[in-house]
């Protein structure tokens, strides 16, 4: 007897430990995700910061900047489809792969799934039609679509896919293909991160056309161009297509702003892919215009070309429509006080009072939006106020219509009461088990499924079994970190789960480590998440340094280990036990005291590359890159993975214009002829970053 308790209690601790284990491995990969999606948020802000603020010197420079960096929007119905026309494109008679006939049969989607499992390629001809057909199908469907149980049998959710294929055909071979008594709901996030997003798409676009009744899909944040720029997509879509991936590119651009928000099972189930906030409101989110919404990331504003027109509007004085030279000026809203009651610009002392009530909590979104630092305040000018926000009511219709969009596609819900703004993700906010009670009583519901976040079992339920999360993308961040599943309702709306791993983790092991399956595969997957976040701490050595010097005061090049927790918490923040990972990432010591100089070469070590870059520079490019890679595909604003001279000469006179430097077209010229190594006219991803590359080397 005593011997089993031993072994029971042995056992517990074991099973205790590889838990543990488990979960910090788990917040390594969060972490590190969220602080990612951070990072493109803040990104797209500054992008955006610099358009609000940029006074363009012509139309022509104007337009250019507009295609730009708000790509999609500037093609209107007739020229889209002229631009992406599919019937000029030729399939030669050596193409073997699937062709498609419209209207679509189940035959057609028997024949891709064959193909697409065969590694095969849908000839762009096909690709372009299915959009072009898909998006006719779209714009005819409602914002919230509907579904009955009574119609078939159960109804199937799946949630996010992120290009990973696999999972998708082990769902159909687990669950059947759809039919008319077989319905799915496929939640959003079908693309970015995985390598066959594209093929997901075309097969569940497929499906849609063939059962538009037993099929439906919603957008998910991943469905937003500006997001698919650093994720994955867009770089897939290109290099799967060089010819006709640009028009493929804008067709599915197009596409995505008409997929549904939400989908309603009975009128007591509501589908959303990320959640709610404490202002959602399904009637006004039925109204929206969602194809305004191309990209949910920037709400598109009309802005002020210059301060002094705007003190001119303020002032009474009447906006000319010409400029200096005659020429016609943009539109522009005057800031013009509406109210009756508001005071005279001859009192400015009573007008600035009134001025800074109305317009404080725009202030106050500005600063988040731009990242300003409340830190450091800027005291407030009368002109400085006047040009933050266009108070028209068109705008602030627009402006709730975007945050609608925004909450329901980025949300996620949190187990402590209210809501508040999600700045873990940097988009979205984070609602609390009250804010879900109100909303489904003030709507009739059951409860609510959404997507958005990876979890270990495939799926979870929160706020007393309200709100379930459903993640369809097995072994996302690592083989073996996670299980997929989707979930079954029927009539009785009560949900039946199935679990799966698509990848043959037990083949790709040895016998020895089958033995210890589950020690292996957590020591697997703890190994990458590991080198992952050693990777974020090389990348932050600068910072890092400084950090440690503020608790090293007699410079003796050691500090306490609890000191390095803290102040490795302070540089990275992503809000992990750091003191808990501490043996996993440092040595031990025996006076509990680190050396961290030797500490950061030791990781220095680890990261360098066989091109023996030294080590600030590696630091800076790892740090960078995906900023970098990020911000090379928005000035590439063909997509054609070059960047032309003209459009670097306009993305660096949008940037000296915020930096205030003056450089002549003469200059521009000579600097972009310098990036180019080459001499071909054009700047390719390697010569950009070289550029930086010795531009940091520089002193």
């Amino acid at each position: 007897f005593k011997a089993a308790v031993l072994i029971q209690q042995w056992y517990r601790r074991h099973v205790a430990r590889l838990e543990m284990r488990r979960r910090c491995t788990w917040r390594i990969f969060q972490s590190i995700e969220y602080a990612c999606e951070q990072d493109q948020i803040q990104l797209h802000n500054f992008f955006s910061y610099l358009m609000d603020q940029f006074t363009p010197s012509s139309s022509k420079e104007r337009d250019f900047i507009s295609r730009m960096f708000i790509s999609g929007e500037s093609y209107k119905e007739a020229e889209l489809e002229k631009y992406c026309d599919y019937e000029s494109i030729e399939v030669p008679d050596s193409y073997t792969g699937p062709r498609l006939s419209f209207p679509l049969l189940p035959d057609h989607a028997t024949a891709l799934l064959e193909a697409f499992q065969q590694k095969q390629q849908l000839h762009a001809r096909y690709v372009l039609n299915l959009l072009h057909e898909t998006r006719k199908h779209l714009k005819q469907l409602p914002n919230i679509s509907h579904v009955s149980t009574c119609y078939s049998e159960e109804v199937t959710v799946c949630g996010d896919l992120h290009g990973q294929l696999d999972d998708l055909f082990l769902i159909f071979y687990k669950n059947g293909l759809p039919s008319p008594s077989k319905s799915y709901v496929f939640n959003g996030d079908f693309v970015d991160r995985g390598k066959q997003s594209l093929e997901i798409l075309v097969i569940l676009f497929t499906f849609l056309l063939i059962y538009p009744k037993e099929v439906h899909l919603n957008r998910g944040n991943h469905e937003d161009h500006m997001v698919n720029l650093r994720y994955g997509f867009t770089k897939e879509v290109m290099q799967k297509y060089k010819v006709h991936g640009k028009k493929i590119l804008k067709m599915f651009q197009n596409v995505f702003c008409w997929l549904p928000l939400a989908t309603l099972i009975d009128q007591k189930v509501l589908i959303i892919h990320g959640g709610i906030s404490d202002t959602t409101d399904l009637g006004m989110l039925e109204k929206i215009q969602r194809d305004k919404f191309v990209s949910v990331l920037r709400l598109k504003k009309r802005r002020e070309s210059s301060r002094k027109p705007e003190i001119q509007a303020i002032n009474g004085e009447r906006e000319s429509g010409t400029d200096a030279a005659g020429n016609e000026t943009a539109p522009r809203l005057s800031l013009q006080p509406q109210s009756a009651q508001a005071p005279r610009t001859a009192n400015r002392l009573e007008f600035s009072r009134w001025l800074r009530q109305t317009v404080q909590e725009q202030i106050d979104t500005c600063r988040r939006l731009v990242d300003i630092s409340e830190s450091e305040p800027e005291e407030l000018t009368y002109s400085s106020m006047v040009s933050l926000k266009d108070v028209d009511e068109s705008c602030w219709t627009r402006q709730e219509e975007w945050k609608q969009i925004l909450d329901v596609l980025w949300s996620d819900p949190m187990p402590q009461e209210g809501c508040r703004e999600n700045k873990v993700r940097g988009g979205g906010c984070y609602f609390g088990p009250d804010v879900t009670e109100k909303f489904l009583e003030k709507h009739s519901l059951q409860f609510l499924i959404r997507s958005h976040e990876c979890k270990q079992e495939g799926y979870e339920f929160c706020h007393n079994r309200k709100v379930l999360t459903i993640f369809s993308a097995s072994n996302y961040y690592e083989i073996g970190s996670n299980r997929g599943a989707y979930v079954k309702l029927g009539p009785d709306l009560i949900p039946h789960f199935v679990q799966y791993q698509a990848n043959k983790t037990a083949h790709m092991l040895t016998m020895t480590q089958r033995q210890g399956f589950p020690v292996a595969l957590i020591s697997r997957v703890e190994e990458s998440a590991f080198r992952a976040l050693r990777e974020k701490l090389f990348a932050h050595t600068s910072a890092l340094i400084s950090a440690f010097k503020a608790y090293d005061g007699d410079n003796t090049g050691r500090i306490t280990l609890s000191n390095w927790a803290t102040a490795v918490e302070s540089v990275l923040r992503l809000g992990l036990p750091w003191r808990m990972l501490r043996p996993q990432l440092v040595r031990s010591t025996e006076d509990g005291m680190l050396q961290y100089k030797s500490w950061l070469d030791d990781l220095a070590m680890e990261q360098r590359s066989q091109e023996h870059i030294q080590s600030s520079l590696l630091e800076v490019i790892y740090r960078n890159r995906s900023n970098l890679e990020t911000i090379f595909r928005i000035i590439d604003r063909d997509h054609s993975g070059l960047i032309s001279f003209e459009e670097f000469q306009q993305t660096w006179k949008l940037f000296s214009s915020h930096m205030n430097i003056e450089l002549t077209d003469d200059g521009i010229n000579d600097l972009v002829r310098s990036i180019d190594f080459n001499k071909d006219g054009n700047i390719d991803f390697n010569e950009f970053l070289e550029a930086f590359r010795l531009v940091k080397q520089c002193p």
